[in-house]
């Protein structure tokens, strides 16, 4: 896995967003730190019920769910 940040511009629903990906990783699972248009950094994981990456954490709900799924499917295809 690339361990380099990555710039990314995304148009959900209208509204563009500039999101910025960090991956790592913890316990031999990859990760990535994730953050748009400015927002704090985000946790993301990869959830095998769902099949993309989900965020974690107390503040994950705030995250719109069609930004969260556009999300994933751009940093899943840019990290394989």
């Amino acid at each position: 896995m690339k361990m380099q940040t990555q710039n990314l511009e995304l148009l959900v629903d209208g509204t563009p967003y500039e999101v910025k990906v960090t991956p790592y990783e913890f316990n031999s699972e990859p990760r990535f730190k994730i953050s748009f248009n400015g927002s704090p950094e985000y946790i993301f994981v990869y959830d095998t019920g769902l099949k993309q990456l989900t965020a974690i954490g107390d503040d994950a709900g705030a995250i719109p769910a069609n930004l969260e799924e556009a999300i994933s499917g751009h940093v899943l295809s840019a990290f394989a």
